[in-house]
């Protein structure tokens, strides 16, 4: 069981890792500093694009417009981190209880 919470905790981590990976590409892409055209760099963008957005647009569903500004980002990470506490907080006290 402690492995698989283990597991778990490692994929959560790999997953906010993915989400700032995402939101500094955003953030270079719209201040022009990487070009879209590269092959590389779109490869990378359409890879972000494809592993995030999935667990982002039912957050930008549920969350209000607010003009330019994206916060599905945040919540996510908002959310993954109380997961994580859970797993540490309470998946010792299942294990060990």
């Amino acid at each position: 069981m402690q492995l698989l919470l283990e597991l778990v905790l490692v994929i959560l981590q790999i997953a906010q890792y993915l989400l700032f990976a995402a939101v500094i590409f955003s953030w270079l892409v719209t201040l022009d500093v990487v070009n879209r055209r590269n092959k590389v760099v779109w490869q990378i963008g359409d890879f972000l694009y494809r592993i995030t957005e999935p667990f982002l647009r039912p957050l930008r569903r549920m969350l209000p417009e607010l003009g330019g500004l994206d916060l599905s980002p945040l919540v996510a990470l908002l959310i993954i981190w109380v997961i994580q506490r859970a797993i540490v907080l309470y998946g010792g006290a299942l294990l060990y209880g």
